[in-house]
């Protein structure tokens, strides 16, 4: 009920209201707070922004919203006789597209595989090694080359290989978190792990967590946060030191998910492990966090010397012929690799790594198990997990609801994890037999496009230890 005071303020608002039609238009504070709709904010501080850092919006606990100029809809109207008056006709200004997010290194190419007398050619003809790096868990050499001055990429290329037809050789290029704008929260914990049955957070180890090593290729993470409390995470920045720091939004939200601590508000899937992560992204331009494929190669040479058990990949971009070849060693090594589907929309192109053979590639649905909107689709597609208003770690302190295919991926890595630790010599053909086996299949019968071969099932992922 609508007090006194209310009501006496309201009544000269809405005689304003019948002239000019402005004031209860949207984003007119005056108007919310006098009627209690003012905006709900979400519990954290973050800064998110830019590409998958977008605020989650809140409820008012009102069944409705404000329309442009059109006060409230889908709730009850203050002012129903509205529809009868003139409206003023305000012009929008037009917006300028923003530029499209560059999808390799402008002046670069990498390769493996050179021979001494091989590059020694090409830097006769122009050609810059900018960087090398031995792969010791690959037994290979990565190069990074800045092309000569007044050639194309694609001439670049095509030179490179012509002079080194044995080698791998490719463009440089970007990954890019595969995050997507928030989706509001419904309760503390979005729901999430009860619709997959993830067992409950724990004290401790247990026998499905304990000595788990998980890999994670991801932006910067903060180290600070309350959900690393238990010391469980080590960060590997690998990037040019020069080089801007990645934001903490995307990383510190994954590695919370898979490794916070189980007495804070954002209780890991597995609070028992212990998370290697490797800050392989850099900050390019406005909310732009970007990996090169060199830095992801050696990303996963280095967690392959660590000798994790699986390595999340909540990334994507385009097929790139050094990563392809850096996932086959990884995969050959029994390391189990997951990664996100990618938010560009069921009608894209499959995005990479996910789409790899040796790769797990995870879709998101919602707390409805319905298939979220903008996840990528296609034969590739491996499983589902949920991956919408998933609850986890902002990037300063508190919590958030966090939406994409990012935040699916390491539900089934914790799943693979679990299962490791229950079976240490549970071989990746086996363990994906039992996934498969145990996932509620959705869609069409069987393995479809939308999503893979079903709904991670955590019910059965642990064999307990008798």
């Amino acid at each position: 009920m609508l007090t006194k005071l209310k009501l006496a303020l309201i009544a000269p608002i809405g005689a304003i209201a019948l002239v000019s039609g402005d004031i209860l238009a949207p984003g007119n504070m005056i108007v919310r707070e006098v009627i209690g709709t003012g905006p709900a904010l979400a519990d954290d501080d973050d800064d998110d922004g830019g590409s998958g850092g977008h605020r989650g919006s809140g409820g008012s606990g009102r069944s409705g919203s404000y329309g442009a100029g059109a006060g409230w809809s889908g709730g009850k109207s203050l002012f129903p006789f509205r529809e009868f008056l003139p409206r003023r006709s305000i012009p929008r200004r037009s917006r300028a597209a923003a530029p499209a997010a560059p999808i390799r290194a402008p002046d670069e190419i990498v390769g493996l595989g050179f021979s001494p007398t091989e590059l020694g050619e090409l830097t006769a003809t122009g050609f810059e090694v900018l960087e090398r790096n031995t792969m010791a868990s690959f037994n290979a050499e990565v190069i990074k080359l800045r092309i000569p001055r007044g050639l194309t990429l694609e001439a670049a290329r095509q030179r490179a290989r012509a002079a080194a037809p044995q080698a791998v050789i490719d463009f440089n290029h970007y990954f890019r978190p595969e995050q997507h704008r928030d989706a509001p929260c419904v309760t503390s914990d979005c729901l999430a792990r009860n619709v997959i049955g993830w067992p409950s957070a724990q004290t401790g180890p247990s026998n499905c967590s304990a000595g788990v090593r998980i890999g994670l290729v991801d932006t910067a993470i903060n180290p600070d946060h309350i959900a690393f409390e238990a010391r469980n995470l080590e960060i590997v920045r690998l990037v040019d030191e020069e080089l801007p720091e990645s934001g903490r939004q995307h990383g510190t939200a994954v590695a919370a998910l898979l490794v916070g601590s189980a007495s804070g508000r954002t209780p890991g899937l597995i609070p028992g492990g212990k998370l290697i992560a490797v800050d392989a992204f850099h900050r390019a331009g406005r909310q732009d966090d970007r990996s090169g494929a060199f830095d992801l190669a050696r990303a996963l040479d280095l967690l392959a010397g660590r000798q994790v058990q699986v390595i999340n990949l909540s990334l994507a971009g385009p097929p790139n012929l050094l990563l392809e070849q850096a996932v086959k060693k990884t995969g050959e090594r029994g390391i189990i690799m997951v990664a996100a589907a990618g938010n560009d929309g069921p009608r894209a192109e499959p995005v990479y790594p996910g789409a790899y053979e040796e790769v797990i590639a995870v879709t998101a649905t919602d707390r409805r198990k319905r298939p979220y909107r903008r996840a990528g689709r296609g034969e590739h597609i491996d499983f589902a997990a949920p991956g919408v208003a998933v609850w986890t770690a902002a990037s300063v302190s508190g919590a958030r609801p966090k939406t994409g295919t990012s935040f699916a991926a390491p539900f089934v890595t914790a799943a693979v994890a679990m299962m490791k630790a229950s079976e240490p010599e549970l071989a990746p053909e086996m363990l994906r037999d039992r996934l498969t086996g145990h996932a509620e299949d959705l869609g069409d019968p069987g393995k479809d496009p939308v999503f893979g071969w079903g709904l991670l099932n955590a019910r059965a992922i642990c064999k307990t230890k008798s």
